[in-house]
């Protein structure tokens, strides 16, 4: 196969998957963890390796070391794997997904801006999500009527504070999730909600559109992050995914399509005891006003990112205040309101909400 973002938490999930499977590692894609990456190059032997910037290549303990992102699109299309798993975070992980579309490759999607971007002028049919959410779906599926396709949220860092300290919320405090550590951008974007919002974007681009099939997509808290997706059938009963909290599941199944090898142990209920529900409120998740509108029209999902993108990158530099990355974003998603009619189109319109928000 061949692994984007191998650094990262999920992929370094996947490699241990792939272990596990006895699966090689064609290329390896990386950022800055250059440590961490000449210890993946020695257990997986890739033939290739990319890294984000020219200065680190020599750091590389591969004999075939290139950089940026022409060179990953390059080894995507010159490598015999027919498998890309795509852990990469942001935008700039669209090209790649759209190039190993383009070589006839399976992806195994775990980054969720290809979909909420560009999803009008991707083809689904090749993809295989390795979100949790995506995963319980999939999973629960059936050649039955479907109403209602619902999707948790752990609420992030913010979901027992007091509302009104909110607008003080520092970078370090929206990397305290309650239930697990992630990168800094997915972490931040849990805390706004944005990043419930892009999964259901991407739910609805992988399992219909909600108009033609009438199924509706929404999302709810579970806080201990256990139940990862429900449905509701049109006969009026639920089914519930229920799973411990680890990516290796939905990659495993990604990996090896007739999985039937135990990964991971099963929830205990008695352990668990108790579980909590509660409703993601537009009063602490401001975002949350434009979802219904933004599934209505989901190609209008490249406006929402690139602002969300533009304004993280403020909140990091101590421009604006927590809160303000909402009101960016709704702003940007007001304005903005002319939908692509071609990936072409995507790229240059994420540029021109960046160029608007910076």
């Amino acid at each position: 196969m061949i692994l984007l973002g191998s650094t990262g938490s999920i992929g370094v999930n996947t490699l241990e998957v792939a272990k596990k499977f006895s699966m090689g590692v064609e290329v390896l894609v990386a950022g800055n963890n250059i440590e961490l990456l000449n210890k993946q190059i020695k257990e997986h032997n890739p033939k290739t390796v990319v890294v984000a910037n020219k200065e680190d290549v020599f750091r590389v303990n591969h004999p075939h070391v290139f950089y940026g992102q022409e060179a990953i699109l390059k080894a995507i299309e010159d490598s015999s794997s027919e498998l890309v798993v795509n852990a990469l975070v942001g935008f700039l992980g669209l090209r790649p997904t759209l190039a190993a579309l383009k070589c006839g490759k399976k992806v195994a999607l775990a980054n969720k801006e290809s979909l909420v971007s560009c999803g009008a002028f991707i083809n689904t049919a090749k993809i295989q999500p390795i979100d949790s959410e995506h995963f319980g779906l999939w999973y629960l599926m059936q050649n039955r009527p479907v109403e209602k396709m619902i999707i948790t949220a752990s609420g992030g860092a913010f979901r027992d504070w007091d509302i009104n300290k909110l607008q003080n919320a520092t970078l370090a405090d929206t990397q305290k999730h309650p239930n697990w550590s992630m990168g800094q951008k997915i972490t931040i974007d849990s805390a706004t909600m944005m990043n419930k919002m892009f999964e259901l974007l991407e739910a609805r681009w992988l399992f219909g559109e909600g108009k033609e099939k009438k199924i509706v997509y929404d999302a709810i808290i579970e806080t201990k992050s256990l139940i990862h997706a429900l449905i509701d059938f049109k006969d009026g009963s639920t089914t519930a995914h229920f799973a411990n909290a680890s990516m290796q599941l939905p990659i495993a199944f990604a990996l090896e399509c007739k999985m039937q090898e135990n990964i991971l142990p099963h929830v205990d209920l008695l352990k668990v005891g108790s579980l909590e529900f509660r409703e993601i409120t537009r009063d602490r998740y401001p975002i949350w006003q434009i979802k219904d509108e933004l599934l209505k029209n989901p190609s209008r999902g490249v406006v929402v990112n690139a602002a969300n993108e533009a304004a993280i990158e403020k909140f990091i530099s101590k421009e604006i205040g927590f809160m303000d990355i909402a009101k960016i974003v709704i702003g940007a998603y007001e304005k903005f309101d002319t939908l692509p009619k071609s990936a072409d189109d995507v790229f240059a319109l994420d540029e021109e909400v960046r160029r608007y928000i910076r």
